[in-house]
């Protein structure tokens, strides 16, 4: 098996870091209004941790740790396995992370109560908590696109059955992975150019100016930021100075511009700042990730 070219790996570190970064900066003010962020911070740009979960300076919410969890389950089965995932939930939720959102929970206890790995479709879920986890996948099936959609929509069905969930994980997923393979600026947007012609709800431009938890809200809003801002921090910023669900605006902006510039151009005072045990990990899991991934290349 060839090693991966390190300008790949550095791409698939700030595609991880990234995710991390906006999810430990975007924390502080889940929930507020643009006025309320102003009005407190001015511009909300240092990780501070607080907000509504009182979080420690550099800790992250469930958009990284459930990716964790996910990436984990990954490369202990070596690849996708629909039960380890929902195993992986089962111990994640088990834990008592410092937050879950009400339709990841639902999933996960119905997974409990009857081992499905998939309910029916609910107008319910068509919630951001999918698309938010799936850069292990992303990772973990880089270069073979069939195993991408097949891993994506098994992932997103644990918990989250909604044909708009599944379309923008799906485009956002492969918008990352043509990023962290060092495609080109018109590779990436015609991914989200063909989210929006077959889903007209996820039109960004003019942006609408809404940032919560519905999955077309937040896809809206990291799309806008991600093709309006060139640098990582610019477009970090903007995204979670909108609020509202702003760890997981935070964290999927901070994936596409991370991968977008590699783990070398995100600023050195964010890393510092990421709870060094989280930083641990993902390092590593990259690493195991792109081990699955290249496997799967040499067969």
């Amino acid at each position: 098996m060839e090693p991966w070219p390190e300008d790949l790996v550095d791409r698939a570190r700030g595609a991880y870091l990234g995710l991390a970064i906006g999810d430990a900066l975007g924390a502080t003010v889940e929930f507020m209004t643009p006025r309320e962020i102003r009005h407190h911070y001015g511009v909300h740009r240092d990780i501070v941790g607080g907000g509504w979960l009182k979080l420690p300076a550099g800790a992250v919410t469930d958009d990284t740790t459930m990716s964790l969890a996910l990436g984990d389950a990954i490369v202990a089965a070596g690849g996708w396995d629909p039960h380890a995932a929902a195993r992986a939930f089962v111990a994640w939720l088990r834990g008592r992370p410092v937050d879950c959102g009400n339709t990841c929970r639902r999933g996960i206890r119905r997974y409990l109560t009857d081992g499905s790995l998939s309910g029916p479709p609910r107008d319910g879920d068509g919630g951001n908590g999918a698309l938010m986890r799936n850069l292990p996948v992303v990772l973990a099936t880089l270069g073979d696109p069939q195993a991408f959609a097949h891993a994506s929509i098994g992932q997103c069905h644990l918990t989250h059955h909604h044909a708009l969930s599944d379309a923008a994980t799906l485009a956002i997923g492969r918008m990352t992975a043509d990023l962290v393979q060092g495609h080109g600026a018109a590779d990436v947007r015609r991914h989200a150019d063909a989210l929006v012609a077959a889903h007209p709800q996820f039109r960004f431009d003019p942006y609408p100016g809404r940032a919560g938890g519905y999955v077309v809200d937040t896809a809206q809003t990291v799309l806008h930021h991600y093709f309006a801002e060139p640098s990582f921090e610019d477009c970090v910023v903007a995204t979670v100075n909108r609020g509202e669900d702003a760890d997981t605006t935070g964290a999927l902006a901070g994936m596409l511009a991370g991968a977008r510039c590699g783990a070398a151009g995100l600023p050195r005072r964010w890393l510092r700042a990421l709870e060094r045990r989280v930083f641990d990990r993902i390092e590593r899991q990259v690493g195991a990730l792109l081990v699955v991934a290249g496997q799967r290349r040499g067969r």
